[in-house]
């Protein structure tokens, strides 16, 4: 038996579980469904044999955050570069939610709640209503009197909807300046929109983008916060010195000017999630929610055979069913032309053996 001390919240947390699943048609983690192009891989590689592999990077990514100030219209002071998004997750949550409060919406991304559980932060969790809808009046009351961070997803995850920007800016007002508002783009680009201009408007507001979803770099592990430059500053420091690599840098960058790949990535996400939205809500018993996102969340009778049934058909989707207000729900990323037209196939097949759902009324009630 373990006679280490170890943190009680830490003994009460969950592992983040995921199980690699050897189906050849991979749909359940909203990546990609393009690699990047050779032609730029040999361009990565040619640039990375010009650096010294035994000098440490620089202590921070400095050239990949002026690139990044530049395509944004900031100051290079006000981009932070991490190891994905997650990682500016964890530091928001060591800077300012620490000894107080981590307020979020469910259901939502697992990290906000488990970065506050494991760092001893106050945890709120406010449901979603019906329709995966922003619960404006109950986060306000919730935000009242709390110190510490706002964690909202938009387009939200793994719902996909969109929230109103008035919406969001009147809560960012209600929290003050005790409390960050992190609004977590990672799917800004398919979307068409975002919400710069509310952080450019409140110095209590903080970015989160990736280059995992739309710029196809999730192998990379590369992402950033804008943020006024002083809160940018707080944030450097729960970030480990020299822990974004060469090789992290030397990628980001050179995805920074192929954005011409990167729009086609998108116009191919958008045209494959109106022809999957309108594929299973044409199927019977079978209820999709609008997306703003890389993927689709839908309604079934029995998820769990739904699952099965995709995975004997060679498809990968992530079940969602255990998550509160997403009650017999499953998620779809959406993948290649070839990969969607199997994924079809098969929920026609799973269609056909399953129980309708009875209406389609939107979420079960939220717990």
């Amino acid at each position: 038996m373990l006679r280490m001390t170890i943190r009680t919240a830490v003994k009460a947390l969950a592992p983040y579980r995921f199980t690699p699943r050897p189906e050849p048609i991979k749909l359940d983690q909203n990546e990609s469904p393009d690699d990047v192009p050779e032609v730029v891989k040999e361009r990565v590689a040619r640039a990375l044999a010009n650096v010294a592999w035994n000098r440490y990077p620089d202590l921070g990514p400095r050239m990949l955050e002026a690139r990044l100030a530049e395509r944004h219209g900031v100051p290079a002071e006000a981009v932070v570069v991490a190891n994905g998004s997650n990682t500016l997750i964890q530091a928001i949550t060591i800077v300012s939610g620490v000894g107080r409060s981590v307020v979020t919406v469910a259901p939502t991304f697992a990290v906000y709640s488990a970065q506050a559980r494991l760092l001893g932060a106050e945890l709120v969790e406010v449901p979603l209503l019906p329709g995966f809808a922003l619960p404006e009046r109950d986060l306000a009351a919730a935000l009242a009197g709390r110190a510490g961070v706002l964690f909202l997803a938009n387009p939200a995850a793994p719902t996909g909807n969109l929230f109103e920007e008035s919406a969001i800016e009147r809560l960012v007002e209600a929290a003050g300046p005790e409390l960050l508002v992190v609004l977590d783009e990672a799917y800004a680009e398919f979307a068409g929109k975002n919400l710069e201009g509310l952080a450019a408007r409140h110095e209590n507001v903080v970015i989160l983008r990736t280059f995992s979803k739309a710029l196809g770099l999730a192998g990379a592990r590369v992402g950033y916060a804008l943020a006024h430059p002083e809160v940018a500053e707080e944030l450097r420091k729960a970030l480990l010195p020299f822990s974004v690599s060469a090789w992290q840098t030397t990628v980001a960058t050179t995805l920074l000017d192929e954005q011409g790949i990167v729009a086609e990535r998108v116009r191919h996400v958008l045209a494959e999630r109106r022809r999957l939205g309108a594929a299973l809500a044409a199927l019977p018993g079978v209820e999709p929610f609008p997306s703003e996102a890389n993927f689709i969340l839908f309604r079934v009778a029995d998820p769990e055979a739904w699952y099965r049934r995709l995975l004997e058909a060679g498809v990968v989707i992530r079940r969602q069913d255990h998550l509160p207000g997403a009650e017999r729900c499953l998620r779809v990323s959406v993948g290649t032309c070839s990969e969607n037209d199997a994924f079809l196939a098969a929920c026609g097949a799973a269609a056909a053996a399953d129980v309708p759902l009875e209406g389609r009324d939107g979420p079960d009630t939220q717990r």
